[in-house]
């Protein structure tokens, strides 16, 4: 097997794993499987020379861990100027600040949105991925962009019909997040 072979190879793996976090219910597993995912492509784009690309999907693994733990704005900041920091330090080519903008929109969609506007934002980053991996020549990695935009798409046109009915396709993580915030202590002195 060739080197280049070798990193095709670990793109398609990216895609396997990739693919099957959407079989996941557990909102908890899907982000620590998303992170997988990303750490995994972050490993063959680096082996594809594209190093902006490499270091937008590691500290997307990164950040998606750490959202796991906390929303707050000053992490969210410290992972958008790492992102525009190390990601525009190592860019060569005007293609490969692609990644870097859509992991800084993902990053603030992920701190600061909800619902539809999370996946909006998400599906307009999942663009500049996939411009990305076309013209870099990833095969997995186009693929799973590509799958990425064409299910987030079809979720948004879906989830977007149900509002326009008078459905709330977010009632139970809004749910959520009030049972949540009710239960965390305010804070005050009794």
């Amino acid at each position: 097997m060739t080197f280049y072979g070798f990193a095709q190879g670990m793109g398609v793996l990216a895609f396997l794993v990739g693919i099957t976090m959407f079989f996941n219910r557990n909102d908890r597993r899907f982000k620590q499987q998303l992170a997988t995912y990303s750490a995994i492509i972050g490993t063959h784009y680096f082996l594809m020379g594209a190093h902006s690309g490499a270091i937008s999907a590691w500290l997307s693994a990164i950040r998606t861990l750490a959202a796991l733990r906390t929303r707050n704005v000053w992490v969210m900041w410290l992972f958008i100027a790492l992102t525009l920091g190390l990601g525009l330090g190592n860019a060569h080519h005007l293609m490969e600040v692609l990644p870097i903008c859509g992991t800084a929109a993902s990053t603030w969609a992920l701190f600061r949105t909800a619902g539809l506007t999370t996946r909006c934002v998400m599906w307009c980053s999942t663009c500049c991925w996939v411009a990305h991996n076309i013209w870099l020549g990833s095969i997995g990695g186009s693929l799973i962009e590509g799958s990425f935009l064409l299910m987030n798409g079809i979720n948004i046109i879906r989830f977007y019909r149900l509002q326009r009915r008078g459905i709330d396709p977010f009632k139970v993580e809004k749910a959520l997040k009030q049972e949540e915030g009710a239960a965390a202590p305010s804070g005050k002195a009794g």
